[in-house]
């Protein structure tokens, strides 16, 4: 069974607010797929500037998100970064306490979400380039459940559970083993 991911959960409002830029999301996001990378690599996969991504790598840093990652380095010029976390977490409820918190608690999350829109739109634009055996795995829905608040808090435990059991059978190093993106969403209609 793979080790439980390291997940840093976020309390600070101004880390949150950091880390709710686009370019971050990205560059954090590729450092945990990729693995470590020179700010060159980051400059090519994410099509910014070399100064730019440093820039924004450093803002990473100050927060905690990203470390520097000399061992990989052939010289003192050359810069690696990895990922200081596997994952990033904060409580919605501790955030509604504070209102700084959940200003900064909301904006992140609304910046998670354009990120997901982003990543769902450029699968669909790939599509149909893909194998036929990897889209017929696709899946879309929604459904409207009617729930106590605790069974919500149920939903969400047995999602997590059920997004974690799948992340201990992933390998990247299985053959034919391709990259999926898991999103859910559960939450009560305002309506």
């Amino acid at each position: 069974m793979a080790e439980q991911p390291t997940t840093l959960h976020l309390t600070d409002p101004g880390a949150m607010r950091a880390l709710a830029h686009p370019t971050r999301l990205r560059l954090l996001g590729e450092l945990r797929r990729r693995g470590p990378q020179t700010v060159g690599m980051l400059s090519d996969v994410l099509d910014e500037a070399v100064g730019s991504v440093s820039y924004h790598l450093r803002r990473l840093a100050e927060h905690g998100f990203v470390i520097e990652a000399p061992e990989r380095a052939r010289d003192r010029r050359e810069r690696w970064w990895r990922a200081a976390h596997e994952r990033t977490s904060w409580n919605l409820v501790e955030a509604l306490e504070d209102p700084e918190r959940q200003a900064a608690s909301t904006l992140l999350r609304r910046a998670v979400l354009e990120r997901y829109v982003e990543r769902l739109r450029a699968y669909l634009d790939a599509e149909a380039t893909l194998e036929p055996r990897w889209v017929r795995g696709t899946a879309s829905s929604d459904s409207w459940l009617h729930l106590t608040s605790d069974e919500l808090v149920e939903l969400r435990a047995d999602l997590e559970a059920l997004a974690e059991r799948w992340r201990a059978r992933s390998d990247p190093d299985r053959p034919d083993a391709g990259t999926v993106t898991l999103m859910y969403h559960a939450f009560r209609d305002p309506r």
